[in-house]
C-alpha cells in the first residue's frame, strides 16, 4: 500500500490502516467505476416535460436526483453523502429527457459555505420567505425564489434517505445527521459533515465548486474541541481524512486518457488573514498538510496564501509535502493580492476573503460569478510581423513591430469587451441585467450572495459581482520574439526582416545554422536578462492597462480584469501557431502560462523568479501563474527543506502572485509512459488541477516532461 511519492524520504505514517486501505482504494478507482456504472436519472416519464418553463424543468431534474441517486456509506467513512451519478463528472446536470441532458452545469466558483456551518440551511429557507414578502416582484424573480425553495425540499428529500440509510447501519453518522446542515454545527464533526453533505449535493447535481477556506471554515470548531477534550488531534485528522478520501470518488480505474482526471475544481485554500485582518493558520491548517503528506491526494489542489507574518513552521509544513511531488500545493502572495484587489474596489473586508474560482484565478468566493477569456497573443504577434497572411509588411525598428502589434492586442481585448460586457449585460430599471435566456442555477444560486437579495440567479447578475477575465496566452513566447528579432535584424543584422519573415513561413527550412544561433546564442526569458525581461514586463503591464481601461463603470457590479494563463491551451494552440524568432519549429511546445519556453531556462529556479517577478503583477488581479519544476534530489534532508523555503521567501520579497512547484523526476515519468499500470496514482501539477499522469494523453505528458527542471539556485 505505497502512495506515489518523488522524495527518497517515505512518505509519513499517522493514520489508521483501515484509513489508509480506503484511501487506497479510492485513489484506485473502485467509487469512480461505481459511479459510471449509474450515470444519471431520467425524466422521460413527466409527460408534460415539454410545456414547463425552463425553471421547472431544472427543478424537477433536481429533485429527481435527489429521489433516485445511489445512496452511499463507506465503512470507514466518518462523514457521509456521496456524489454518485457518473454524468456530473461530465460537467452536466447527471438527468436525462429522451436520451439528451437538458442543462450544463457550473464551475469556475466557490460557493459561500459558512453561514451554512453557522446558521444552518434552515437560515436560507427564513431569507427566501422574506424575500417573497415583496410585492415589487417580478413574476419570474417569484419563479426564481420558488425554485430557491425546491432545491431546499431536494435537499431535505436527500438527507432523509441518507437518515434512513444510517439510523440503524451507522448510528454515528445518524446523529451527525440529526444536526446538520439544516441547523447549526455545534462541533468540528458535526461542521465537517455539513460542509461535506453541501459540497457533496451541489457536486451531484453535475456542479464543480471549490472549497475555499478550509482552515477559516473549521479552524474554531476544532479549537474548541481540542480545548473542551471532545477530541484529541489524531481523532481529528482521522475525521478529516473521510473528507479528503471521499474527494476521491469521482477517480476511475480506467479513465479514458485527455488532459487529465481531478479537474473537477474543488481546490482548497490554506492559511493567510481573515477579514479582520487576524492570522487564520490553526490546527486544521498542519492537519490538512499532513494528510495530503500521507496519502497523496491530490484531488483537492491546495493554495497557501503566504505573507511577511507567515511562521516559518507553515513554510517548512509546506516545503515537507512538496517534495513528495505531485504537484499539490501552490503559494500565493496574500500581500501582493490584496493590492490588487483594492485597486479593483474591493472594501478591505472583502479583499482579504479572497479564495479563488477552484483553480486559482482570484475571487471573492460566494460572491463572485466569474468567467475567464483565454487568447493566443502568439498569434496576434504572428499576424503583426506577416508571418501568417500574404504580405510582410515593411518595419524599420522593433519598436514600430510592438506599437503594430499592441494595436492588434487592443483589438482584441475591444472584441473579448463587447462580446462578453455589452452584448451580453445590460442596465435597466436601475439594475444590471443578463441579456437573452439565462440557463437554470439555482442550486448554485443558492449559496451565492446577492441572489436572493437580488431575486435573480446566478447568469443573470444575481451574485454581487459579475467578473470576466481575459487570459494572455503566450506572453513569454512573444517576449522571446520580440527580442530576437532586435538582436538577429536590427542589432546583430544577421538577417533583413522581411527575409527572417520568410524563413520563419518556411519553418526554418534550410536555415538550421541561423535557428541554432537564434536558439542558442541569445538568453531568453525565465535567466534573469534585463533586455528580454524588458519585453516581457513592458508586454504584460500594456495588457494590463488596456483591460483596465474599460472599467469606467464605478457602480458597476460587472468587473473586468487582466489575467495570464495558458492552462495548457499551448497544446490546443498548436496547429495555428508557426515558427519562432528564438529558433522554434511549429509543433514546438512553447511557454505554459508564464513560465519560460521549455528549453531555454538555463540558470535556475531563482533565475525564472526574478523573470517573472520584472512584471507589476499587482497589475494582472485575476492571477499570473507561474510553474516551476524542481528536481527531487535538489530537496534531499534538512538542506533541501532550507533551500526551498528560501526558494518561496524570495518569491513573496520579490512580488510574485502565484507559484505553482512541483517536484518530480524525468526518468519517473518517462517509465510512467511505458508502464501506465504501475503508476495509477502519480499525480503532476498541469495548470490549476492536478492530474494522474497516467490519465494525460501523450501530448499533454510530453508537455509535462519537457518542462524543464530546476536546481534551487
Amino acid at each position: 500500500m505505497l502512495f506515489a511519492t518523488a522524495s527518497d524520504i517515505p512518505r509519513p505514517v499517522r493514520l489508521k490502516d483501515s484509513t489508509r486501505q480506503w484511501a487506497f482504494e479510492s485513489l484506485h478507482g473502485r467509487y469512480g467505476d461505481e459511479a459510471i456504472k449509474n450515470a444519471c436519472v431520467y425524466l422521460d416519464d413527466i409527460v408534460d416535460f415539454n410545456q414547463l418553463s425552463d425553471v421547472e424543468k431544472y427543478d424537477r431534474a433536481i429533485r429527481r436526483i435527489a429521489e433516485e441517486a445511489p445512496i452511499r456509506i463507506c465503512p470507514e467513512e466518518k462523514i457521509c453523502g456521496s456524489a454518485t451519478l457518473g454524468d456530473a463528472i461530465h460537467h452536466v446536470v447527471p438527468a436525462k429527457f429522451n436520451g439528451e441532458h437538458p442543462y450544463f452545469s457550473v464551475s469556475h466558483l466557490t460557493i459561500r459555505y459558512d453561514k451554512v456551518l453557522n446558521e444552518g440551511l434552515g437560515a436560507y429557507s427564513q431569507d427566501i420567505s422574506e424575500r417573497l414578502k415583496d410585492e415589487n416582484l417580478t413574476a419570474s424573480q417569484v419563479e426564481f425564489l420558488h425554485s430557491l425553495e425546491s432545491v431546499i425540499e431536494s435537499i431535505r428529500i436527500w438527507h432523509k434517505r441518507y437518515l434512513t440509510a444510517t439510523k440503524i447501519a451507522r448510528p454515528d453518522l445518524y446523529k451527525l445527521l440529526l444536526q446538520v446542515p439544516f441547523s447549526p454545527a455545534r462541533n468540528f464533526h458535526e461542521a465537517l459533515q455539513s460542509l461535506w453533505f453541501i459540497f457533496a449535493f451541489v457536486r451531484l447535481c453535475g456542479n464543480w465548486p471549490g472549497i475555499g477556506r478550509l482552515d477559516w471554515l473549521l479552524g474554531n470548531f476544532l479549537k474548541n474541541d481540542l480545548q473542551g477534550g471532545v477530541l484529541n488531534k489524531s481523532e481529528a485528522r482521522e475525521i478529516l481524512a473521510s473528507f479528503f478520501i471521499k474527494g476521491c470518488e469521482w477517480i476511475q480505474s480506467e479513465t479514458p486518457v485527455g488532459s487529465g482526471d481531478a479537474q473537477h475544481y474543488q481546490n482548497i485554500v490554506l492559511s493567510g488573514i481573515d477579514e479582520n485582518g487576524n492570522e487564520v493558520t490553526n490546527e486544521v491548517t498542519f492537519l490538512t498538510l499532513d494528510i495530503v503528506e500521507e496519502l497523496a491526494i491530490s484531488d483537492f489542489p491546495i493554495t497557501v496564501r503566504l505573507n511577511k507574518n507567515t511562521s516559518p513552521e507553515l513554510k517548512e509544513k509546506i516545503a515537507c509535502v512538496m517534495r513528495h511531488g505531485g504537484g499539490i500545493v501552490a503559494i500565493y502572495n496574500e500581500d501582493l493580492i490584496l493590492q490588487a484587489l483594492k485597486g479593483l474596489g474591493y472594501s478591505d473586508k472583502e479583499s482579504r476573503s479572497f479564495a479563488n474560482d477552484g483553480c486559482w484565478e482570484v475571487q471573492i468566493p460566494g460572491k463572485t460569478d466569474f468567467a475567464y477569456m483565454p487568447f493566443d497573443a502568439l498569434q496576434i504577434f504572428n499576424k503583426a510581423v506577416g508571418i501568417t497572411g500574404e504580405n510582410i509588411p515593411v518595419y524599420h525598428s522593433v519598436e514600430e513591430i510592438y506599437r503594430a502589434f499592441s494595436d492588434l492586442l487592443h483589438e482584441t481585448i475591444n472584441t473579448l469587451y463587447c462580446n462578453y460586457i455589452e452584448e451580453a449585460y445590460v442596465y435597466e430599471h436601475q439594475n444590471w441585467r443578463a441579456k437573452g435566456t439565462v440557463v437554470p442555477t439555482s442550486v448554485i444560486s443558492l449559496f451565492e450572495d446577492g441572489c436572493i437579495e437580488h431575486a435573480r440567479s446566478y447568469f443573470d447578475c444575481g451574485p454581487e459581482y459579475v467578473v470576466r477575465s481575459p487570459h494572455i496566452g503566450g506572453a513569454p513566447d512573444v517576449a522571446n520574439s520580440l527580442y530576437a528579432i532586435e538582436q538577429l535584424v536590427f542589432k546583430d543584422k544577421k538577417i533583413s526582416f522581411p527575409d527572417l519573415i520568410q524563413v520563419l513561413k518556411n519553418n526554418w527550412e534550410d536555415n538550421d545554422l541561423l535557428r541554432l544561433y537564434a536558439k542558442n546564442n541569445y538568453v531568453y526569458y525565465g535567466n534573469d536578462s534585463d533586455e528580454v525581461d524588458a519585453w516581457h514586463a513592458r508586454l504584460l503591464n500594456d495588457f494590463a492597462d488596456m483591460v483596465n481601461s474599460y472599467n469606467t463603470h464605478i457602480e458597476c457590479p460587472i468587473k473586468f480584469i487582466p489575467g495570464v494563463s495558458t492552462f495548457g491551451r499551448q497544446i490546443d494552440w498548436l496547429p495555428n501557431r508557426c515558427a519562432t524568432a528564438f529558433g522554434y519549429k511549429k509543433g514546438d511546445i512553447l511557454s505554459g502560462n508564464d513560465s519560460p519556453v521549455p528549453g531555454t531556462d538555463i540558470c535556475g529556479a531563482t533565475a525564472i523568479i526574478k523573470s517573472y517577478c520584472k512584471t507589476d503583477l499587482v497589475k494582472q488581479s485575476c492571477g499570473a501563474a507561474l510553474d516551476i519544476k524542481i528536481f527531487p534530489k535538489s530537496l534531499s534532508g534538512d538542506n533541501g527543506i532550507t533551500a526551498l523555503v528560501a526558494l518561496i521567501d524570495g518569491f513573496l520579497a520579490l512580488g510574485g502572485f502565484f507559484m505553482q512547484l512541483d517536484t518530480v523526476d524525468i526518468q519517473t515519468l518517462l517509465e510512467a509512459q511505458r508502464n501506465p499500470q504501475k503508476y495509477k496514482t502519480l499525480s503532476v501539477r498541469v495548470s490549476g488541477w492536478n492530474a494522474r499522469f497516467v490519465t494525460l494523453n501523450k501530448e499533454w505528458q510530453n508537455m509535462i516532461i519537457e518542462r524543464s527542471s530546476q536546481n534551487i539556485n
